[in-house]
């Protein structure tokens, strides 16, 4: 039971005339005992919960093991730092828009990790299967690079207008560490359709619209090394 229907549950009894009999040897009378065992019915069914469903985007295996430089490999080591974004997109609800200004999150229906991580986990590993670079780690105080890579996700939720599609709007830069420069930026923003209106499709959505970005982004670093030999 909701917690509004409980509510108005308890209003419905608040308004039910009870008659407080005493009967004779001052015990309370039926009628109470009936509001009191009918209420105690009602609070039992809210107990029950329902269980959680859990979503995650396609995750590319981690190939830093076993990578093998390429002979175009570029000799510099990226960092890939944190993707900033709101509070919503860094818990794990799935979230719907409501209109162009209104937003909602799903109450059972959550992804595994916030989705600015899982988006954070999918380019680094897409940067390392590549094999373009040295090195591609997490950025941390302790490591040494010569690049850094942030980013900031405005966009990742379920959109309804004609059809039911899924948004995702990424922003990246990229900045030279040596000059404190930044070099390079890439601007994503694409609705990817659903096959339906439930969640799985939407997350479906999701994740093929994460994965479109990350090859894109891939794509916008390899055409910037291209043009900019590493020195």
């Amino acid at each position: 039971m909701s917690r509004r229907q409980g509510e108005l549950e308890l209003g419905y009894l608040n308004r039910v005339p009870m008659r407080r009999e005493q009967t004779s040897d001052g015990s309370v009378g039926t009628g109470l005992i009936a509001a009191v065992v009918l209420l105690v019915g009602l609070l039992s069914g809210c107990g029950a919960t329902r269980p959680a469903k859990y979503y995650q985007l396609t995750i590319p295996p981690d190939a830093a093991a076993a990578a093998v430089e390429k002979p175009d490999t570029v000799p510099v080591s990226l960092l890939l730092g944190a993707v900033m974004t709101s509070h919503l997109y860094r818990e794990d609800r799935i979230v719907y828009g409501n209109g162009p200004e209104q937003l909602g999150t799903y109450e059972y229906q959550r992804w595994a990790e916030p989705p600015a991580e899982m988006i954070q986990e999918v380019l680094l590993r897409e940067l390392r299967a590549s094999g373009r670079y040295r090195a591609v780690h997490y950025r941390r105080s302790n490591m040494q690079g010569d690049f850094a890579i942030r980013g900031r996700l405005y966009d990742f939720k379920e959109v309804d207008g004609g059809t039911t599609s899924a948004r995702l709007t990424l922003e990246l830069e990229m900045r030279d560490l040596k000059t404190g420069a930044t070099v390079w930026s890439h601007y994503y923003t694409h609705d990817e359709a659903a096959s339906g209106k439930d969640v799985p499709d939407i997350v479906a959505a999701l994740d093929k619209n994460v994965q479109r970005a990350v090859k894109e982004v891939v794509g916008s670093l390899d055409q910037y090394f291209a043009s900019h030999p590493a020195k």
